[in-house]
């Protein structure tokens, strides 16, 4: 039955997500935030609805492996999921059609990665109304540098970003009904998500593995299964913004996730008391966001295969990052 529950919400997951990139499509072409503000904020947002669940109840419970390996994890699975599309659409060059803006929000999500790893390292027990300093810290900066790239100007529209769905389509749906239709389908990403976490963790109890390694990789994948389908779904409407917004727009929001899992968790600082195996993750993840960082920087080539380095360190790294979170749990 857990098996059977595990296909069942990620049916449900794949098919609300294409719905949300579709409705958050919409309201990047009609309103005047763009596919880069609403990739990076909205679809973002709702897309790690999951992880919120997840990491708030592994708190709640003191598991503070599951909590802080499932924000972790689902990072570096994140620039994975990335990483492997750009490799499968690599004749589209999604770095290149991308906005240069989105290397703002990489470099937030790096700075906020390096501010992880350095408070796994230093193991800091100290705490401000029940909240530890160093989640406090991550959560002020990721408020500043939200503020920062929310108000840079929307990047031009250009003719290869333009959306395949049917014109008609779009245009015989208001805003209003996007963003109604976004909400319903949140709440249905919500819900799938949080079937795929209880089910996930049910799997990884029967299969006997860590909880370092199920919060990192088995649990943090199954909640980032919405971010895969909506950057799928986004590049299939060739809305480059949109997809690469929302993963790296996941990746900082779900920092504020481990720094507001701090709060629900009543029993000192959240990463003093986390295993030091998760510092492989943070580490890793902060290496595959540099790696992220360059492949915008890069100038342009004819090449295929040159263009792909990047994302090929980034796939190869995943799975080093994997096996040592395995050996390390």
């Amino acid at each position: 039955m857990v098996f059977i529950g595990f296909i069942l919400a990620a049916a449900v997951t794949v098919f609300t997500a294409i719905k949300l990139s579709e409705y958050a499509d919409v309201l990047s072409e009609k309103t005047a935030m763009g596919g880069m503000i609403v990739g990076t904020v909205l679809l973002a947002g709702a897309t790690s609805l999951p992880e919120v669940t997840t990491s708030f109840s592994a708190a709640v419970i003191g598991n503070v492996d599951i909590a802080v390996g499932n924000m972790l994890g689902s990072n570096v699975f994140n620039l994975f999921i990335l990483a492997g599309f750009d490799l499968y659409f690599r004749r589209k060059q999604i770095y290149h059609k991308a906005s240069s803006n989105h290397k703002y929000t990489a470099y937030l999500g790096l700075f906020l990665m390096l501010l992880v790893s350095l408070a796994l390292l230093l193991q800091i027990d100290y705490t401000i109304l029940g909240i530890g300093v160093d989640a406090l810290l991550i959560l002020i900066i990721y408020i500043a540098g939200m503020v920062v790239i929310s108000k840079m100007p929307a990047p031009p529209s250009s003719d290869d970003d333009e959306s395949s769905e049917p014109v008609a389509k779009k245009r015989s749906m208001t805003v209003k009904q996007a963003i109604i239709g976004f909400i319903i389908a949140s709440v249905f990403i919500l819900a799938a998500g949080t079937m795929l976490s209880i089910t996930g963790d049910q799997i990884a109890v029967i299969t006997g593995l860590g909880s370092s390694f199920v919060g990192s990789f088995l649990i943090a994948a199954t909640t980032s299964l919405p971010e895969a389908v909506s950057v799928f779904a986004a590049l299939r409407i060739k809305n480059a913004n949109l997809a690469v917004g929302a993963i790296l727009g996941s990746n900082v929001f779900n920092m504020t996730i481990l720094a507001i899992s701090d709060a629900v968790y009543q029993e000192g600082s959240i990463l003093a008391d986390v295993s030091m195996s998760n510092i492989y993750t943070a580490l890793g993840g902060s290496i595959l966001g540099a790696i992220t960082i360059w492949a915008f920087l890069r100038k342009r080539t004819s090449s295929v295969w040159v263009y792909s380095i990047p994302s090929i360190l980034t796939v190869v790294g995943y799975f080093v990052i994997t096996y040592l979170i395995y050996v390390g749990s």
